[in-house]
């Protein structure tokens, strides 16, 4: 193979919500097969999207509470279109429920 094909293999593009480099077809391509997921007010959510808390949290293995209105950046879709993969500053490997999120 030679030509085209092989510069549309090559090309990357770097996905911040990940926090790695993905082919460039992968990141323009559309999740067919999976159900939109949905935040509490009923928005679409997609990866990388910013979404606020509405409500108090107590997270599970620790002692911290993530309040209502904190803002969490670049989230990540998983498998469960109830729940989303999510990073934040204090806490590794969060993972929230869509029902206690509004999109920003």
């Amino acid at each position: 193979m030679t030509g085209a094909d092989d510069t549309a293999d090559d090309s990357y593009v770097y996905d911040e919500a990940l926090g790695e480099w993905r082919p460039a077809g992968a990141a323009a391509a559309p999740e067919a097969g999976r159900a939109p997921v949905r935040d509490a007010a009923g928005n679409i959510l997609a990866d990388g999207d910013a979404v606020t808390l509405i409500k108090d949290l107590k997270v599970k293995g620790t002692s911290q509470t993530l309040k209502q209105g904190t803002v969490i950046r670049s989230i990540r879709l998983t498998d469960d279109p109830e729940e989303i993969d999510c990073r934040h500053d204090t806490i590794k490997g969060l993972v929230l429920r869509t029902e206690f999120v509004r999109k920003r």
